[in-house]
């Protein structure tokens, strides 16, 4: 049986490579020729198998026959097993644009395509904002003062995100905005990130909020009035589309527009009478100005003669009579304004419509639009962003920390998470950062859109458990010294909203992506619906055409055959063929999920999941790819990219793996896993040695280090809050001197020239002082070292004010 699986395979590589490369009637010759020899040799079955294999290639290469006989067959069995595209799921696939997701899933991925659009960086006039009104907002926001003692921003930085613009980064200078790239709005959110509360109240607006809805289809009216009270802060905004009964199934709102007649100032005015109830609004009891999604019905045909008119959003300004606005929620870890919204028969004019009345029933459509553009940029560079500083932060931390006479950071136990954190942020960084171009060069990503929100977080919330296990006690003990733990607690708000996680690894990625990026699959679906047999035998025998040449490439990719052009130097090359390899495999999987599942693939979520990885990393890798490609090559980031694109290398194999030890078709999972892994698994994860590198690297003064604090606040000026990455960064530019002189005094201590009453470093330095073991400036500057050493060891203490006893209590259960 092994052998006869064996030789299927080899029949199936080479029919691909023959069809590809001879063409049919070439091929069919060759296939024949082999098959004589076959019985020659008196190999009767290879030569059978042959003989079949030239049948197949003669049949499919004959258009009369095929769409005579055979197409119509397929056709009717792809009728019975295509899943159904509802009207709303059809929106979604529409929407946005395919870029470099649909050339992994082609299987043949062309470099060229991604590496030709540059990235550039920002502008000068982002990057002074970036440096100036970016520094000033976030050296002013105490994350204690605003999550424990406000629960807000302080009034004055309200003020100065309005004045500044900061609500305004997506609206034409045109309207008062500052109308700045995709890249610029990442870049701000990133450094914003040091305090979740003020990233999410910059980042909201700018994202799925009115602003960018009016923008794409407002009316000029509405353009005109809302769009420079939105800029400059006069108009705060929120948009209501989650409720009680709609999370993650956002179209089965239950809110509702019913159109009707009232009298408004004694005219009788044509609108909307609507009935809502949404949970979960940011800036919904700050906001002046509400974007609203609901169902809207003409039961009466004023509108025409369709009742249900589907889903329809709507702007409606804070003061409109019958709207209950205000009261707040507490999002765990943040204060960020975040609140309910209520409506009962809240009567609004048609032209509240946002883009007006030919827009009614177009809301889906139009939020999943922008949503393919706002999931690229707000969470991904928030998490991008804690990228930025939480590495940072824990690689100063550990380096100063000494236990056993050593720092830390040099123990390989901690070595690991150091690695595994500055890695994740490389991945992010790169990835946030080119997707961020893309959309600047005009693409939409649908499919990255939900790959960046749900691997971005989840590697956020990777990344801040690495950082709490470093610091130990330093980070579980709250106030206003722990720099880590009201980030921690707050690290779910970003893993659960615009789409959960769960939802978007198991349904969105691959679900969304199979049927939107796959060369043929939408226009066989597009055939099914319009019965049009000709376009599905054009598309059919494509994609038929397309798995062949996936398990050619996947086969010999496999077997370390080059497959397709690999632009990347030596260091990145092997990574790259890599890609091309594991892109024919994905190829190949999707469509054996897709033939063998049908329609109950949507419900098979763990196998759509395990697919999402492998796209997911695919795309991430490239990224990281791009990154070194067009990089600084600072030294130690070829050490970030080894790590990066090991790692992710490895999770790829994990999810192949995983997927075809639960194919629920045992035959073809085994017939699949030869071709797709012949020398079985070769990516096992990154080296020890790639991991000790980085921790040095992100825990000393280092030029990798530098690299990945870019773009951080980390000025220390009179009036700021206490900048811990500053003073680490202060700490670590003189830790070369001071881990010389602790080994000097460790070294004496140990042998009995200190005294041993000696305990603590400041008395040992003291003491090898006197003895001349250092010099007396060098013990100067050790005791000043470990004075700010120690303040920075040092958490927080609060008075205790013992309760009250109850006496009825004491009186009942004496002791």
């Amino acid at each position: 049986m092994n052998h006869l699986l064996v030789v299927i395979v080899a029949l199936v590589v080479m029919f691909a490579v023959l069809r590809r490369q001879l063409g049919a009637v070439a091929s069919i010759v060759a296939l024949l020729a082999l098959t004589v020899f076959a019985f020659y040799l008196r190999s009767p079955v290879f030569g059978v198998l042959l003989l079949i294999a030239a049948g197949a290639v003669a049949l499919t290469g004959l258009p009369m026959f095929r769409r005579s006989w055979l197409t119509p067959q397929v056709f009717s069995l792809f009728k019975k097993v295509a899943p159904r595209v509802s009207p709303t799921e059809r929106m979604a696939l529409e929407a946005g644009t395919v870029g470099w997701d649909g050339e992994l899933f082609s299987g043949r991925p062309d470099w060229d395509v991604l590496l030709s659009n540059r990235y550039e960086g920002l502008t000068d006039e982002e990057q002074a904002f970036l440096d100036t009104q970016c520094e000033y907002a976030v050296s002013r926001c105490n994350d204690w003062d605003i999550s424990v003692e406000r629960a807000d921003l302080p009034p004055e930085a309200w003020e100065y995100l309005k004045k500044e613009g900061f609500f305004g980064m997506i609206i034409p200078k045109a309207y008062g905005g500052l109308e700045f790239s995709a890249k610029a709005q990442s870049a701000v959110l990133q450094k914003l990130s040091m305090n979740i509360t003020l990233g999410v109240t910059v980042g909201v607006p700018n994202s799925l909020g009115p602003g960018e809805l009016l923008l794409k289809y407002g009316t000029e009216e509405q353009k005109n009035h809302y769009l420079p009270r939105l800029a400059d802060g006069r108009e705060i905004p929120c948009f209501g589309l989650t409720g009680p009964r709609a999370g993650s199934d956002a179209t089965s709102i239950p809110d509702t527009g019913i159109v009707c007649k009232q009298k408004v100032d004694g005219k009788e005015v044509l609108g909307l009478r609507l009935n809502f109830e949404k949970r979960w609004i940011t800036l919904a009891p700050v906001a002046t100005v509400v974007g609203l999604a609901f169902r809207l019905f003409d039961p009466e045909g004023l509108l025409g003669s369709e009742p249900d008119r589907g889903i329809t959003l709507a702007l409606i300004p804070r003061q409109t009579k019958g709207m209950d606005i205000g009261r707040r929620h507490h999002p765990i870890g943040s204060p960020f304004m975040n609140g309910p919204i209520k409506g009962k028969d809240v009567f609004i004019p048609l032209d509240y419509i946002i883009g007006g009345e030919e827009m009614i029933g177009q809301g889906w459509r139009m939020l999943v639009e922008c949503l393919s553009v706002g999931r690229c940029i707000t969470l991904p560079s928030s998490a991008s962003g804690a990228g930025r500083y939480i590495p940072a932060l824990a690689g100063g931390f550990t380096r100063i920390r000494r236990q056993f006479n050593l720092p830390v950071a040099d123990m390989e136990g901690v070595q690991d998470p150091l690695a595994r954190m500055t890695a994740m942020a490389y991945i992010s960084r790169a990835t946030v950062g080119h997707t961020a171009n893309m959309i600047d060069r005009g693409e939409k990503p649908a499919v990255p859109s939900a790959i960046l929100k749900s691997q971005l977080t989840e590697f956020q919330r990777q990344i801040m458990m690495d950082a709490m296990d470093v610091h130990g006690g330093r980070a579980v003990t709250l106030g206003p010294r722990n720099y880590l733990g009201l980030g921690f607690s707050a690290t779910p708000v970003a893993i659960t909203v615009e789409g959960a996680n769960i939802m978007t690894r198991s349904l969105m990625i691959f679900g969304q992506g199979a049927i939107r990026c796959h060369p043929y699959v939408l226009d066989e679906l597009a055939a099914k619906d319009n019965d049009d047999i000709k376009a599905f035998d054009k598309a059919f025998f494509g994609h038929v055409g397309l798995i062949a040449g996936n398990v050619a490439r996947a086969f010999s990719a496999a077997l370390h055959v080059p497959t397709g052009r690999n632009p990347f130097d030596a260091s990145a090359a092997p990574y790259a063929r890599a890609v091309n390899r594991f892109s024919a495999a994905f190829g190949l999987l999707a469509d054996v999920a897709m033939t063998s599942l049908g329609g109950s693939l949507k419900q098979r979520e763990m196998l759509s999941a395990r697919l999402g990885d492998v796209l997911s990393n695919l795309y991430m890798i490239s990224m990281v790819l791009k990154q070194w490609h067009e990089g600084k090559r600072f030294p130690g980031e070829e050490d970030l990219m080894k790590y990066s694109a090991e790692f992710m290398l490895m999770r790829i194999e994990d999810a192949i793996i995983g997927l075809l030890d639960n194919l629920p078709n045992r035959v073809l999972a085994h017939a699949i896993k030869p071709v797709i892994m012949p020398l079985g698994r070769r990516w096992r994860g990154p080296s020890d040695d790639l991991k000790r590198a980085i921790a040095t690297g992100i825990s000393t003064d280092s030029p990798l280090r530098s690299f990945m604090m870019e773009d951080t606040w980390l000025s220390q000026e009179k009036g700021q809050q206490d900048n811990p990455l500053a003073r680490y960064n202060a700490l670590l530019k003189e830790n070369t001197r001071a881990d010389a002189l602790y080994r000097v005094v460790n070294k004496a201590y140990a042998r009995g020239e200190i005294p041993a009453t000696a305990l603590h470093p400041e008395q040992r330095f003291e003491e090898a002082a006197k003895k001349g073991l250092i010099s007396a400036e060098d013990a100067k500057f050790m005791q000043t070292y470990e004075a700010e050493v120690l303040d920075m060891l040092t958490v927080d203490d609060f008075a205790f004010e013992e309760p009250a006893k109850d006496k009825s209590l004491v009186e009942q259960h004496p002791v």
